[in-house]
């Protein structure tokens, strides 16, 4: 039994050192030190009390004093416990001082991680500029034609403006307004078609191009032009058949009108022709009332009926006489009218 002792206690030796090192993170001081990235054993016990990850922080650590980036620490713990990517900070650090890119310091790498923007994307923008596609930016020149063009802008990142600074929306619709209003400014679409290099030159002299943006425009290329509709002749034919439609209904309306007079005057014809009737209607009364009190005698009476007799027989031999007037004298002709 007592052969035993000595390894049981070498055994728990050991348990307890790998343990003492595993609490205390000795491994990676031991890292850190020989990567010449000091780190206290105090600053090991300190993330693991705070339950940050010492592995990352002294990792991103070590990896920033050998790019030789200034930072501490305290400001890798700061960033982590206000969950930044500290990984992206360093990396855009690193990445912008071996482009000599003076401009991006910590804290401004900080401030654009913490707002929610890609610091690595940014600064990789910075050394390499990006080209924006703004495709079918169309307007109508004075002529009524109308002009479609797709342009390629190319812009870089402005790490002075990147805090607060619009995003590429916003370049965007700048110039997609300058180009709608230098071909609206056009008095014809040749204009624009024989000198395209008016829309960049107008549009890059705009000192306000990139104002208030996290860009610098560097330039603007047309890539595509092309000729689209005939606005001003679709409009003309739009008002002609507005005109067209209104000349119809005000036929319509002077047809209505004129219907209604016709029917009218048939009705005051009807009207008319009833108290012709009614004044037929007394004739008979009349000659009966005359030859009662004698007014007129048989003889007379007989004399006229013999004289219309006459007549009617005149005109029926000389063919103007009308079916009508073959009628009895009781019975006066009925005149038609044009409207029967």
């Amino acid at each position: 039994m007592m052969n035993f002792l000595p390894w049981f206690i070498a055994l728990v030796v050991i348990i307890a050192f790998l343990s003492f090192c595993s609490f205390f993170n000795l491994v990676l001081w031991i890292r850190a030190f020989i990567s010449g990235a000091h780190v206290s054993i105090a600053e090991l016990i300190s993330m693991t009390v705070k339950k940050l990850d010492a592995r990352s922080i002294v990792n991103n650590y070590i990896k920033a004093r050998k790019a030789g980036v200034d930072i501490t620490i305290a400001q890798i713990e700061n960033h982590m416990q206000a969950h930044g990517n500290i990984e992206l900070v360093i990396n855009a650090l690193i990445a912008a001082q071996s482009a000599n890119l003076n401009e991006l310091d910590l804290k401004t790498a900080i401030a654009v991680d913490l707002s929610g923007r890609d610091i690595n994307d940014a600064v990789k923008h910075r050394i390499m500029p990006q080209i924006i596609q703004i495709n079918n930016i169309t307007a109508m020149a004075k002529n009524g034609i109308e002009v479609s063009v797709s342009v390629k802008v190319t812009v870089r990142v402005n790490l002075k403006r990147i805090i607060g600074g619009a995003l590429e929306e916003t370049i965007i619709a700048r110039i997609s307004e300058g180009v709608m209003t230098i071909i609206g400014n056009a008095n014809s679409h040749n204009e624009i078609l024989e000198a395209p290099n008016t829309i960049t030159k107008t549009i890059m002299a705009n000192k306000d191009l990139a104002a208030d943006t996290a860009f610098d425009v560097l330039s603007l290329d047309i890539v595509d032009m092309k000729v689209g509709r005939n606005i001003g002749a679709e409009l003309e034919i739009d008002k002609a058949e507005a005109v067209k439609y209104i000349s119809q209904a005000d036929a319509e309306k002077r047809r209505a009108e004129a219907v209604a007079a016709e029917q009218e005057m048939r009705a005051l014809t009807q009207e008319m022709r009833a108290r012709v009737v009614a004044a037929e209607s007394e004739v008979p009364k009349a000659l009966a009332g005359a030859l009662k009190y004698g007014n007129i005698n048989v003889k007379e009476y007989m004399q006229m009926e013999n004289m219309q007799s006459d007549t009617l027989m005149r005109k029926a031999l000389s063919g103007n006489a009308n079916a009508d007037m073959l009628t009895p004298s009781l019975n006066p002709p009925k005149k038609k009218t044009k409207l029967q």
